[in-house]
């Protein structure tokens, strides 16, 4: 498992973890904010009417399309508003400190533009299929508006691999271990109901989908904003500080605190910019074949709503989440956790993240940056009674210290029992992958936002606050990349092959509960490069007729 694990990161490391990545997706969303004269701003008073239909002026009432304004916005909006607003924040801190906040608002406020684009052409150049129902997105427009069928069918490949590996596995994998460690819930009992559940929403087609997003997204943003707000108002006079810490590290790298090491520049950019990203999907074209199903004949009106989306979902939703572990300190503790394979290592030498001089070498090593002289450990170590007796090694988890640690094995009646004996360690893994680890270190993704939520008058009971939200934004986000990849897949092999699509979805989506996160992140973040490449090439070079468009629009709005 670790094998393909460390090959799907060589390949990331070619695609949405390449150094250019960040640059290429900011890029093109700077171009835009540029070239059409900052329509984030220009259109966002406009676009707020549009979504509550105040201006009437603009809407065609015999329009094809088969979801109002608002109904289009739900479902985009779930497919964006799930792990990525709560793990991915808390992933984001956890590599990068603050600062990598600061760089997924920046994302953020370019999104607003790269998804007013994208969304303004799918719309223009959407189509009805052979079964009545309304089908647009990325795909189309390098089809019939480019002219480039191979790269709208790698698009559309890409859309279908993403809708696996994006959109329905790190969802209920995150909803499983949330489920097992706040209520006890075994992973295979919520991955069994909540793929039939799945199963009865997606089979309803776009209208079903439509309805319970447009019912569900508003009552989970809801209970999170309170939940959030208890935390952040039992932490107030932690807000100005963590506000500053967001701002004051940007362009230098997030200094170490408490149990966290440090973030570098580097590492807070770039995980900002990925998990801006994957939050709001600016870039990546899936919430265009969302918005195509509006009823309109006006692209660009459906274009100033969907700017909205980045808005809502990072800058505001993201933040909010953000404060919350901030303004907790949950970010800088350690916490009793079994560590996984992946966040584990052993160093050779005896290290302490309290000796500053000790601390600042941890910082070099964790973070890749040259100078640091630490190196994993490749030799025996002793245990007695889980306890490592070894001299001359220090234990990390989640790049951080572990304290506490305890190595563990299965006895001949399978109960997990301390180990003792002698054990192999290559490059700082276990050679023997039966042995459990566990111990106090920092946690990351939805365990620190979890964590964080307990630090209020909340007590534990925040931990069922971010179970149940997790699991409806979650849940709504799989709902939506079943529709984005059905279209995809009605573009690709017309509309006889949905039903099939559907089935493996619902399949994968099961299996996914009980697979392992380090790989199914990988994947995410790999399919997300596959989708966003290609469609920021056509915006690129649809841009002319992007701008007329606009302008064009801008002066039906003047009259």
């Amino acid at each position: 498992m670790l094998a393909i694990n460390d090959f799907l990161i060589w390949l990331n490391s070619f695609l949405g973890g390449a150094f250019w990545f960040p640059y290429y997706l900011l890029g093109i969303g700077l171009f835009f904010t540029v070239y059409l004269k900052f329509p984030q701003i220009r259109f966002f008073k406009h676009a707020w009417r549009v979504l509550l239909g105040k201006d009437k002026e603009f809407e065609d009432h015999k329009a094809s399309g088969e979801t109002s304004h608002f109904q289009a916005m739900s479902m985009a909006l779930s497919g964006t508003i799930g792990t990525g607003n709560m793990g991915g924040v808390a992933l984001a801190i956890y590599l990068g400190g603050p600062a990598a906040i600061f760089w997924m608002l920046m994302t953020a406020a370019m999104g607003m533009t790269t998804k007013f684009v994208e969304v303004s052409l799918s719309h223009k150049y959407r189509i009805t299929t052979d079964d009545g129902t309304v089908a647009g997105g990325p795909m189309y427009v390098m089809d019939r508006g480019l002219g480039w069928k191979p790269l709208a069918v790698v698009f559309a490949i890409a859309v279908v691999l993403s809708s696996f590996g994006s959109g329905s596995m790190p969802q209920v994998n995150n909803i499983a271990q949330v489920m097992t460690s706040t209520f006890g819930i075994e992973s295979w009992i919520s991955g069994l109901v909540l793929s039939a559940l799945l199963a009865f929403v997606i089979i309803g087609g776009i209208t079903r989908i439509a309805s319970f997003a447009a019912r569900v997204v508003p009552a989970m943003a809801a209970l999170y904003l309170v939940g959030s707000l208890c935390v952040i108002a039992s932490n107030y006079e932690q807000i100005i500080p963590s506000f500053i810490s967001i701002f004051a590290d940007a362009f230098t790298g997030s200094a170490a605190l408490g149990g966290f090491i440090g973030g570098a520049f580097a590492q807070a950019f770039g995980i900002g910019v990925e998990r801006g990203l994957f939050s709001n999907e600016a870039g990546q074209g899936s919430s265009a074949i969302a918005h195509a199903s509006a009823i309109t004949e006006e692209p660009v009106s459906e274009g100033t709503v969907a700017l909205l989306e980045p808005f809502i979902d990072t800058i505001m939703i993201c933040t909010l989440t953000g404060l919350v572990i901030l303004s907790s300190g949950a970010w800088t503790e350690k916490y009793q956790n079994t560590f996984q394979a992946a966040d584990f290592s052993i160093l050779q030498g005896e290290y302490s993240d309290t000796d500053p001089v000790e601390k600042e070498a941890l910082f070099k090593h964790i973070n890749g940056i040259a100078g640091s002289n630490i190196q994993t450990l490749n030799a025996e170590i002793d245990i007695v009674a889980g306890k490592l007796v070894s001299t001359g090694s220090t234990v990390t988890n989640a790049r951080s210290v572990a304290e506490e640690v305890v190595f563990s094995k299965d006895d001949a009646n399978g109960e997990l029992q301390p180990y003792s004996g002698k054990l192999l360690v290559v490059d700082g893994n276990l050679d023997d992958s039966d042995v459990v680890v566990a111990g106090k270190s920092l946690v990351h993704s939805a365990t620190l936002t979890s964590m964080a939520f307990t630090k209020s008058f909340l007590g534990e009971n925040g931990k069922y606050i971010v179970a149940i939200a997790l699991t409806l934004f979650a849940f709504s986000t799989a709902v939506a990349w079943s529709y984005y990849g059905d279209r995809a897949i009605t573009y690709l092999l017309g509309a006889k092959a949905v039903l099939p699509y559907r089935c493996v979805y619902v399949i994968g989506f099961f299996v996914a509960a009980i697979s392992d996160t380090a790989i199914i992140w990988t994947i995410a973040l790999i399919t997300v490069a596959l989708m966003t490449i290609p469609n920021v090439i056509c915006m690129f070079m649809m841009r002319k007729e992007v701008k007329s468009m606009v302008e064009d629009y801008a002066e039906k709005i003047k009259r």
